[in-house]
Order: structure tokens, then C-alpha cells, then sequence
């Protein structure tokens, strides 16, 4: 059975080849099948279309949970996470159902979702299967990387030096929440074969591709880290890591790692065309350059690397080097909505270069927002499943924006990528189809009632902490905890526990 899809532009690989007017998708068995020009223009030329290919996020957590919602707002990154578990756990399918909803209605096929915030409430892999069945249910892929860590719970150094720097009153009270509770290398290596064996056994394959998700470097041991690389050599498994998210990060890997935190991760095994490294804001040429040799993606934050007050990453750099560079929001937005088409405009009026300068071209701007991100997300599957471009035999992975929204003063013809990276967002998108099935249409999601899901959610949550009188007592202690932290990181005190 076949499906056609009318438009009035047709924008196969922005930036690269020109807009065709008045063309004819026709879908079968979930790709492509054939792109001709439309027969009737004038049948559709009251509700105007363009089509692009529909993007991939290839870093965030498929966390629902906005920051400044539980007054994580303007904190840097080493405060701001102990926040991130400060509400209580809501239903796992709630959670990441209301978060790939979100997602999706703005244009993203393919999400990475770096586990690291367990619902908890019931075992792992239950709650995984909850997550994997959310998938399915709202018709994207996913990337689920399990996160794997096993020191250092508090700050860059062991526990005990951390607490050291806290003030007295709350130093037990950050230690039963924070401090990291290590579990073997073997257990968590098993987890991740344990998760893999239940997606293909339970048929979610098509929508969730497991992965490993060391969380950081500076939360990892060499042991696990090695371990990891590996395995993931073994099983031909993705790997998921940050690297050089913020200054502090950058200064504890020149101290723990001064043959270099790059050269470091070289020798463990783990640079690979398997590794997708999550923002590289203080990577240096030199290191970018190795990270292009090994065919290592980088996932790009920029929004949420402003909002945490981590840096501009030095995407020119990567470009000049040849590094592959993939679009990430990490559960952010400029307006905390996880809209990817006004992330990639936000990366692009950054990253294009000043003056007459041009330093990322709208080519590879596409490339970044729709097709790099596809293998940190697929892993192998990527290449059996081509897309980021409109063309017979891709994926039937693309967007339908509302042109007359766009373009609402219509005054001259204006080239439609043109005004895409001027004026679009989330809010121009009419229609959604990934893998060939129309997951939103008329803006709303098809299949899933999105607001009642968000009030279910929402409600869940209210009465879990209205319940739970002690959460506000530990907010107070958070926001002790970051007044504490900032001394700490300021001062070289915490370099010596490297």
C-alpha cells in the first residue's frame, strides 16, 4: 500500500540541491518510494506545504521535567544537576511518552535518550520496557544509552573531599543523596546485554537501539570505561559519553589527565565511529583533530550549553578539522520546549561566521541538524536505514511545514530554506511522518491525546511531592549545596583528589 504526500516546495537536502515547487512524495513499506512532480497543484493550493527532512536530536534524556520548573534556572552545570532528582519519580511511559511527544510535534525523528534519571518505583528493566514502549507508541526512534558510573557523586573529586567543602549542616544530608553507590563493573555490563536481549526479544527493535552511557569520564573509573570499550567493540554497540562540558570539566582533565583527556580515552579503545561525544564546549584543535581521525560524532548543545552557563562550543574549529557534528538539545530549547527548527537557527546565526566570514555553510548546517545525528542515535542500523535527505529509497522520515504561517506576509517570493532559518519554529509544523507513518498532523499527535498525557503526568507529579513533605526540605538543601559549590570550584582546593 502506498501513501502521496503534496507539496508546494520540496526542500530534499537544504542547502544543497535548490527547492523544487509542486512535487509528489509517494511512500511505501516505510521509505521513499518515488518523488515526481505533483499531477494537480491546484488542489492543494489553498493549504500550502513545504517538506524538509525531519531531524535528529543526537543528545538529550528524554526528560519531560523543565529546569526552572523546580528553580534550576541560572545555575552552572555543577549545581544544577542534583536538581534534575529533586522531584519525585512519575510513571516511566508518562514521563518519556509526554517528552517524545514534545519532541516529535517539532520535527525530530530520531532522539538519543541518555538514561540517566530513573523513575525508579519498580526494577530496571520494567522501566525500560516502559520507555521502549512510549517509542512505539508515539512513532519515533530512540537512542537508550544506560547510564554507567561508578565515582565521584558530588563533585570532581571523591566524596569525602566534597563534603569536606560543604557546610556542616548539610554534609549528611548530601551524603545519603549523593554520594555515589558503586555497583561492580560486571553488573553493570550486564545490565545493558540484559536490556538488549529484552528489546529484540519483545520486537521494540525498530524503535530503540541500546547502547552503553558511561556519564562522564570524571564519573568513571579507567576500569569501567575500559570495560565499556570492549564490550562495545565486541557486540558492535554504541557508546554515549560527555566530554568538556564546562570549564571545571576541562580543568580536571588537564589534572588527572595530563598526557591529555583526548589521547587518554584513545588508548582505553573507546574512539570509534561508535562513540557519540556530548558537547566538546572546551575541547582544544588539537583534540578535535584526533576525535575527526577516529570518526567520532559530536553532539552539539548549544542552547543548553548557554542555559547552563557552560560556553559556545567551537563548532568552526570542528568544521575546519572535519569532525562530524550532530544537533543536540539535552532536554532545552531557548524556551525550555525542545524545539529542534529554532535550535538549529540559534546554531547556525552562532557558528556561520561574522562579517563576510563564513564558517559553517547552510550545507553543513543540514548535514548537523538531520543527518550526523542519525548514527548517533541508530548506531549500525544508520546505514541500512538512510535519511536526512528526501530521495527514493530513504527513510520516509520528513516534515510538512505550513508555508502560509511562514510566509504570512507574503510580499515576494522568497526562497523557502531562506525563511526556514529567518523565522521557523515548532509552531509551523502541520505534519510529521517517520518511517512512513503520519505521526502528527495538523500540528497535533496523532494516536496519543499529548494534553492529557501532560495533565496525568503533571498531576502524578503534584501529588507525589504534596505527599512527600521532606522534598521541600531537600530543595532548601540544594540550594545550600549550590551556594557551597561555587567557592569550592572557584578556589584549587578540590584539584588535589584528582
Amino acid at each position: 500500500m502506498s501513501t502521496s504526500f503534496d507539496c508546494s516546495w520540496l526542500l530534499a537536502d537544504p542547502g544543497t540541491v535548490p527547492a523544487q515547487a509542486d512535487m509528489r512524495m509517494t511512500v511505501e513499506a516505510g521509505r521513499i518510494a518515488a518523488i515526481t512532480p505533483a499531477p494537480d497543484p491546484s488542489a492543494y493550493a489553498q493549504t500550502r506545504r513545504v517538506a524538509l527532512p525531519a531531524l535528529s536530536n543526537a543528545h538529550d534524556h528524554g526528560r519531560y521535567l523543565r529546569s526552572a520548573s523546580v528553580g534550576a534556572f541560572d545555575k552552572p552545570l555543577e549545581s544544577w544537576l542534583p536538581f534534575m532528582g529533586l522531584a519525585p519519580g512519575a510513571d516511566p511511559y508518562l514521563s518519556a511518552a509526554a517528552a517524545f511527544a514534545r519532541s516529535v510535534r517539532h520535527g525530530v525523528a530520531n532522539l538519543m535518550v541518555h538514561y540517566t534519571r530513573v523513575q525508579g518505583g519498580m526494577p530496571y528493566l520494567d522501566e525500560a520496557r516502559a520507555v521502549a514502549r512510549a517509542a512505539r507508541d508515539i512513532g519515533n526512534r530512540i537512542g537508550f544509552a544506560v547510564a554507567m558510573r561508578d565515582r565521584q557523586g558530588i563533585a570532581y573529586c571523591d566524596d569525602a573531599t566534597a563534603l569536606a567543602a560543604l557546610r556542616p549542616s548539610i554534609r549528611s544530608a548530601v551524603a545519603a543523596q549523593l554520594s555515589v553507590k558503586p555497583v561492580s563493573v560486571q553488573q553493570q555490563l550486564a545490565l545493558v546485554d540484559d536490556l538488549a536481549h529484552l528489546i529484540d526479544s519483545e520486537g521494540y527493535g525498530e524503535h530503540v537501539t541500546v547502547q552503553y552511557g558511561p556519564t562522564g569520564v570524571q564519573w568513571c573509573s579507567t576500569p569501567l570505561l575500559e570495560a565499556i570499550a570492549r564490550a562495545s567493540a565486541d557486540h558492535d554497540r554504541p557508546i554515549h559519553l560527555h566530554l568538556l562540558e564546562t570549564r571545571y570539566q576541562r580543568e580536571w582533565a588537564d589534572r588527572a589527565h595530563p598526557e591529555g583527556i583526548v589521547r587518554y580515552l584513545d588508548e582505553l579503545g573507546l574512539l570509534s565511529p561508535r562513540l557519540t561525544l556530548a558537547h566538546c564546549v572546551h575541547a582544544r584543535p588539537d583534540e578535535l583533530a584526533q576525535l575527526a581521525e577516529r570518526g567520532v560524532t559530536i553532539a552539539v548543545n548549544t542552547s543548553s550549553n548557554l542555559y547552563l552557563k557552560s560556553g559556545i562550543a567551537p563548532v568552526p574549529d570542528m568544521v575546519r578539522h572535519a569532525c562530524q557534528i550532530a544537533l543536540g538539545l539535552d532536554c532545552t530549547g531557548v524556551d525550555e520546549d525542545n524545539d529542534a527548527l529554532r535550535e538549529l537557527r540559534l546554531a547556525y546565526q552562532l557558528h556561520r561566521g561574522w562579517g563576510f566570514d563564513v564558517t559553517m555553510t547552510r550545507a553543513q548546517l543540514w548535514a548537523f541538524a538531520a543527518q550526523n545525528g542519525r548514527r548517533s542515535v541508530l548506531g549500525a542500523r544508520a546505514g541500512a536505514l538512510p535519511g536526512g535527505r528526501l530521495e527514493p529509497g530513504a527513510a520516509a522520515d520528513f516534515v510538512l511545514v505550513d508555508w502560509d504561517a511562514l510566509d504570512d506576509d507574503a510580499l515576494f517570493p522568497v526562497e523557502p530554506f531562506e525563511l526556514l532559518l529567518a523565522r521557523g519554529s515548532g509552531a509551523h509544523i502541520d505534519t510529521v511522518v517517520i518511517g512512513g507513518r503520519t505521526v502528527v498532523a495538523g500540528g497535533r499527535l496523532q494516536g496519543i491525546d499529548e494534553a492529557a498525557l501532560r495533565a496525568e503526568l503533571v498531576g502524578q507529579l503534584r501529588a507525589r511531592i504534596a505527599a512527600q513533605p521532606s522534598v521541600h526540605a531537600w530543595r532548601e538543601t540544594l540550594d545550600a549545596l549550590s551556594e557551597d559549590l561555587g567557592p569550592f570550584y572557584r578556589t584549587s582546593a578540590w584539584f588535589g583528589c584528582c
